[in-house]
């Protein structure tokens, strides 16, 4: 029987990888290795590209737990390039103007164009994307509960 479950977890798990795919040519296109630092999401994508990919090959607990590992990953990596950008466009605007208050200051910043403050918040959402595909994944969930008796579990699973 159909279960939408499935094919919603395939569809987000393709979503995933069509991501960080895209947002790691992007990031090449964009020249974005200039320094060890902008380095980092290249290998965060990379992490969860290779995680999604072995999740639909190899559908197993172990897996589902690496994609969740990748993801953690990512979403720091995220956090980690929110900051950054925000720190490099304040010590630009705080140099051209050291005059603007705080709140002045904050806002300069929020509007910048390079580098663009909320770029980061991307790997933000590809991580939280990839932690969605995996709650309740029944890989995991049939793993947690399987019966010690040896007697096969039910399921169907992407």
């Amino acid at each position: 029987p159909f279960d939408p479950s499935v094919a919603l977890r395939r569809v987000l798990l393709a979503l995933l990888a069509v991501g960080s795919l895209s947002m790691a040519i992007d990031l090449l296109l964009l020249a974005h290795y200039e320094s060890v630092w902008m380095l980092a999401p290249f290998a965060a994508l990379a992490l969860a590209l290779a995680c999604t990919v072995a999740r639909v090959t190899r559908p197993s607990a172990q897996t589902v737990r690496a994609l969740r590992g990748g993801m953690i990953v990512l979403f720091v990596t995220g956090l980690a390039g929110l900051v950054m950008h925000y720190q490099a466009g304040l010590e630009f605007q705080a140099d051209m103007d050291p005059t603007l208050s705080r709140w002045a200051l904050f806002w300069k910043v929020a509007r910048m164009k390079a580098p663009p403050p909320l770029a980061p918040g991307a790997l933000l959402q590809l991580s939280l994307l990839g932690l969605a595909v995996t709650y309740r994944d029944p890989l995991v969930t049939r793993h947690q509960t399987a019966p010690t008796s040896g007697a096969p579990s039910r399921g169907n699973t992407p």
